[in-house]
């Protein structure tokens, strides 16, 4: 520690330590994009050489604008402490550092939050973090006139600049092309990356401008179908978490994942995608009524969507939560966070999805008007797969009973995924028993369909919130299917087999959920458009 604590350095020299180390730091950045520019001609060597050369040159730049004497020390710490938290996540799971990761992390609930944190994540802050910046702080730096320090300063941001612009005139074309078709590898430069993001998601969740609430649907009514039925109407709509269609035999996957549903003859879309790949975007995106093109996220938070249609529409509502909050789909109607019913025999660490429909049957014997319930599940939440199930749907074996799930060897990793779909599959089935056990009371139906999808290692990325752009199928392909009752079938005048024949040819998205909903309820409104209800066209008249 002597030695440390006699480590000093001028401020230029200081600036230079820093704009290499934060280099450095981007090696991941720099080695992707020497895999991309794939050098075969002297040309394309020197090009890959300049990478780290501008990256350099732009930190000495940046360091010589902003640090500060007083300052420069504690923001470069928390600098440092950022990096290796985000380099710790793109290096292990492939994660992409951008506003909708950011959404991930502010929003993300304490049983999600705890999962992610392992032995080898707090290693990786404490040797890329928290060391080198006690070692930052140890360091003195001799003290400079005012004008020479000033001097230092601006010949540092000139040559940095100077360099830049002269391998820019060289490699112009190179860099366009670079970052133009690959947009990702910029989002890997840190602590730009990271820095960026927070200050788009401030932007947006807390320095936005009128937030007044915008209503939608007042003029929602009950329709002539759903008005004269004898019983009343009841549809629940589950929403699953990081279900992949990919690992569904409902959808031609080798290995038996819907035993249980396949009982219910339930009819599922094998072509079906999601709105966004982290739920702090599908969820809001599916309940707002916007097809994904169009979705504005900040709008959504300030403007009323499926389930406040529904309420001036005089259906009644519940929404029940196992998966980290609604993210504003269920603001304004009854909801309920199940994890905070201390149910001890299915929380430990995080609940299992049996939370969901605890007394559920209870609920559905009070229910005395036309309702709808969304049950909201963890279902495949990583990276701890191996505990969003009972040890009974342990049925794939060897497991990966660790968060650490990038050590695991692949079998033993897909094996505890397709555990945790197996259990799904139960949860639903079991949803649909219940509703079988009051058709004397209501026309039942269910929907059940995923947020987002989950990666597993595929090209080195793992879990989900890839840029929809940049994503693999694995996490826009998710399962979507219906079960609809005898009696809803016949009161609604449902044809079945038209609905199976369009299932098997039609691609649907969670656009549809919004009027697919709506019509399900017999709901009539200005917001409802019949071509994006996915009932309508096997509705006979």
């Amino acid at each position: 520690m002597a030695h440390i604590q006699k480590l000093q350095c001028n401020d230029t020299g200081f600036n230079l330590c820093c704009a290499l180390f934060f280099t450095v730091i981007n090696a991941l950045f720099i080695h992707r994009s020497w895999q991309i520019i794939t050098p075969h001609s002297l040309h394309a060597w020197l090009f890959a050489a300049s990478v780290p050369v501008v990256l350099f040159c732009a930190w000495l730049t940046i360091f010589s604008a902003i640090n500060i004497p007083w300052l420069r020390k504690p923001m470069l710490s928390l600098l440092l402490l950022g990096c290796a938290a985000s380099n710790y996540f793109m290096y292990t799971y492939g994660a992409v550092i951008d506003q909708n990761m950011m959404v991930n992390v502010f929003e993300t609930n304490s049983q999600e939050a705890a999962a992610l944190i392992t032995p080898q994540m707090l290693m990786w802050l404490s040797l890329a973090g928290l060391i080198p910046a006690l070692i930052l702080a140890t360091i003195k730096i001799k003290p400079a006139r005012w004008w020479r320090l000033f001097l230092n300063r601006l010949a540092g941001i000139l040559v940095g600049l100077l360099v830049i612009f002269l391998l820019a005139a060289v490699f112009y074309q190179d860099y366009a092309s670079l970052f133009r078709n690959n947009k990702g590898v910029v989002k890997m430069v840190t602590p730009a990356n990271y820095i960026s993001a927070i200050s788009r998601y401030s932007k947006d969740h807390w320095f936005a401008g009128d937030r007044t609430l915008i209503r939608i649907g007042e003029d929602a009514r009950k329709g002539p179908v759903i008005s004269q039925q004898k019983k009343k109407t009841l549809v629940v709509l589950i929403v699953g978490e990081a279900s992949r269609a990919e690992n569904y035999s409902l959808g031609g996957y080798t290995r038996e994942t819907n035993p249980e549903m396949k009982k219910h003859s339930v009819i599922y879309f094998p072509h079906a995608s999601s709105c966004g790949t982290e739920t702090a975007v599908s969820v809001p995106c599916m309940f707002s009524g916007m097809p994904r093109k169009q979705y504005d996220a900040d709008l959504a938070r300030h403007q009323e969507g499926l389930l406040d249609v529904m309420a001036h529409a005089g259906i009644n509502l519940l929404w029940r939560d196992n998966d980290g909050g609604c993210k504003g789909a269920c603001s304004r109607i009854p909801h309920t966070d199940m994890t905070q019913w201390k149910l001890s025999s299915l929380c430990n660490k995080s609940c299992i999805d049996d939370a969901v429909l605890y007394r559920l049957d209870n609920v559905l014997n009070g229910v005395q008007r036309d309702s709808v319930i969304v049950l909201h599940l963890m279902g495949s939440h990583g990276p701890a797969y191996y505990q969003r199930y009972p040890d009974k749907f342990r049925h794939f074996t060897p497991t990966c009973d660790s968060n650490q799930i990038q050590d695991c060897d692949r079998q033993s990793l897909i094996n505890t995924y397709d555990n945790t779909i197996l259990y799904t599959d139960d949860v639903v089935s079991r949803t649909i028993d219940m509703l079988k056990t009051h058709a004397d009371k209501f026309n039942t139906a269910l929907v059940y369909l995923s947020d987002h999808g989950e990666s597993l290692g595929e090209s080195g990325i793992y879990l989900h919130g890839t840029p929809y752009m940049l994503a693999p199928s694995q996490q826009t392909h998710i399962p979507f299917l219906f079960w609809l009752s005898k009696d809803y079938q016949q009161n609604y005048a449902i044809d079945s087999g038209c609905l199976k024949q369009k299932a098997a040819s039609s691609a649907v998205s969670q656009d549809n959920i919004f009027s697919t909903l709506l019509g399900m309820m017999d709901i009539k409104s200005s917001v409802y458009q019949p071509h994006m209800d996915i009932l309508a066209g096997c509705r006979n008249a």
